[in-house]
């Protein structure tokens, strides 16, 4: 079944003939509504438009495909978007996307909940390490922290995301414990590459007061990944700063020892992003609405935040 978003651009653009009028219309970019007419077109295996670089026009088979969903556009949302089965209960596929090691630990927790207060939904998440087009690729949602906001999408917070310095009992064993940030790059430090840029994040990090220091770990042992960060750091190879989700449950176990309290960078928020379109799918309200009454009630904001740890 084809998703709402490719229904709509191609209607807009047929309409309009121009992408760029129905990405204004949709509140979206021009390639983000061509991707999604492209993405109808393949998966219906025909051509709907003929496409110049003056002018959008439908083809027989797109004019035909019109034609059938005219006049009927509100009902193929409707049932698209799974608003409600005929008792009113929310139901359908819940496509989220969020990061492997947050969503493991923090996001699947809460779905045995969700699913015995909204059994007709079916979750389809996707743990990845990266930023999904939610538009384009048809998501519902997706949970996570530097998203670009998009047009047509939206953003609610959850919880700070806040990065602090740990290491595990063994590799501090016969250390002395750094009094400020600058006393790590006497430390052997576990750093990561990023995939996307090829450079080495550094971080600055600040105190309860304000005061600002750079953290400039050795780069001695370096991984693309914040989860091996995070096992190199239990297997005793060094510091590493982390994200405290991350690396929450290990520190209240003891396996990891946090350095330098009260300091931290701020590396912004940890949001749900979805859609902001008029006909938002009941499934996807609720889940939202769940979500973050989820972190109220566990006070995940409040762990999460290293200013308070």
């Amino acid at each position: 079944m084809e998703t709402l978003a490719n229904l709509e651009a191609f209607m807009h653009s047929a309409e309009h003939g121009s992408f760029s009028e129905a990405a204004r219309r949709l509140s979206l970019t021009p390639a983000a509504v061509s991707r999604n007419v492209a993405m109808l077109e393949r998966n219906l295996g025909v051509r709907l438009f003929h496409r110049s670089t003056r002018k959008l026009t439908l083809t027989e088979a797109g004019e035909t495909f019109r034609l059938a969903i005219a006049g009927n556009l509100e009902g193929i949302q409707a049932a698209i978007a799974g608003v409600a089965a005929d008792d009113g209960e929310p139901a359908g596929t819940l496509k989220v996307s969020m990061a492997p090691t947050f969503g493991l630990m923090h996001i699947l927790p809460l779905l045995p909940g969700f699913l015995a207060r909204y059994p007709r939904i079916r979750p389809e998440w996707h743990f990845e390490n990266r930023q999904v087009d939610l538009i384009a690729e048809g998501y519902d949602a997706a949970i996570g922290g530097g998203f670009d906001l998009s047009p047509g999408t939206v953003a609610r917070t959850l919880a700070p995301a806040h990065i602090i310095a740990v290491a595990s009992p063994a590799y501090m064993n016969g250390r002395v414990p750094p009094c400020d940030p600058e006393g790590l790059k006497e430390l052997t430090g576990i750093v990561m590459r990023s995939p996307l840029t090829g450079r080495i994040r550094y971080w600055t990090m600040r105190d309860v007061i304000g005061r600002e220091m750079p953290a400039l770990l050795q780069e001695s042992i370096i991984v693309n990944d914040p989860s091996a960060m995070r096992e190199a750091a239990l297997l005793g190879l060094g510091v590493a700063m982390v994200a405290v989700p991350d690396v929450l449950p290990a520190l209240e176990t003891g396996q990891l020892l946090r350095l330098v309290p009260r300091w931290y960078s701020d590396a912004g928020a940890i949001s749900i992003y979805y859609a902001s379109r008029t006909l938002l799918p009941t499934k996807t309200r609720i889940f939202v609405d769940w979500l973050s009454a989820a972190f109220r009630e566990r006070r995940l904001a409040e762990r999460f935040a290293g200013s308070l740890a």
